[in-house]
């Protein structure tokens, strides 16, 4: 299978390390000093499940220059998502499938508004970053570092061949029949996990902390609201069952969101929180906690906001 992969951080570089061990022709659609690293050294991935390897990959900043594909992974940062998937446009031929996979839940509808309905809609499940131009590190997994499926549910014969291109590299991958589901369980664990961004704390001081555990709880019980209200089959037990595992979880855990703070980059947080807020005001359903959060984190939404001098 010929597949590009655009946006090489940590969970597109991860995908495109292990389809490019598998046999898969990858070709990476990067820039800067990303892009001078694929060329000359080639793609690392170091991981305490897969040891450490290179694989040597193709690697442009000109989609124009590859032609059509089968399957177009997009990893870009959620903000990025439309120019991103304008760029890919010269890469999409009759047979090609998307698979945009960001933190969000309105992804897959972003990108069929530009390049129609290709698209399915995908989650990653792993943690991973770029450490350095052309190496990733993959630190942990649960049992499928990728969901996806056809939007409106079911199966179909495009998205089965993109399980066995995920199979045949040894990609732990779930081909949901409800891909609804999955993406609004990881939706309510990211959004309460920009309270590390706006506390600056990790989970495990987040969780100790009576009132901000229970405000920790109060987003995920907001945002599963939301989502049942838009008719997805969460479980009843959703929010318990997560909040649950979440106290079992590494303490040192922080959201991505976080060291994009920490870095001065742009915040995701319109994508995450903002929208719960949106979507709650559409369905009449109340969201104080996520805008809490969602106010919170606004300032900083472009990067560090401009302070006043001091008098």
């Amino acid at each position: 299978m010929r597949i590009a992969v655009m946006g090489l951080g940590g969970i597109g570089g991860y995908y495109a390390a292990l389809l490019a061990r598998g046999g898969a022709e990858v070709i990476c659609i990067a820039r800067g000093d990303n892009l001078a690293a694929l060329r000359q050294r080639g793609l690392t991935l170091r991981s305490p499940k897969w040891g450490e390897f290179t694989v040597p990959v193709q690697a442009t900043d000109n989609p124009a220059e590859v032609g059509p594909v089968d399957l177009i992974i997009l990893c870009v940062k959620a903000y990025d998502l439309e120019t991103a998937a304008a760029t890919c446009r010269p890469l999409v031929g009759p047979n090609t499938v998307v698979l945009p996979i960001q933190n969000g839940i309105d992804h897959p509808e972003r990108v069929a508004r530009v390049l129609g309905g290709v698209v399915l809609a995908g989650s990653a499940g792993l943690s991973a970053r770029r450490e350095a131009p052309g190496l990733i590190v993959h630190a942990a997994s649960p049992p499928h570092d990728v969901t996806f499926g056809e939007v409106g549910g079911g199966t179909s014969e495009r998205a089965e061949r993109v399980l066995a291109a995920f199979q045949a590299a040894g990609v732990p991958a779930d081909l949901s029949l409800d891909v609804q589901v999955p993406l609004w369980e990881k939706y309510i664990f990211i959004c309460a996990q920009a309270l590390t961004a706006v506390t600056r704390l990790p989970l495990g001081v987040l969780m100790r902390t009576p009132e901000t555990s229970e405000l920790y709880l109060g987003v995920m019980t907001e945002v599963a609201a939301v989502g049942r209200a838009r008719g997805v089959r969460l479980a009843p037990d959703t929010v318990e069952a997560r909040f649950a595992r979440l106290r079992q979880a590494e303490p040192s855990l922080r959201a991505s969101m976080y060291y994009d703070l920490a870095a001065g980059r742009r915040l995701e947080v319109e994508t995450l929180n903002g929208t719960v807020v949106r979507l709650g005001r559409e369905l009449g359903v109340p969201t104080p906690y996520n805008f809490a959060v969602y106010a919170a984190l606004k300032p900083y939404v472009d990067g560090p906001p401009a302070l006043p001098p001091v008098a």
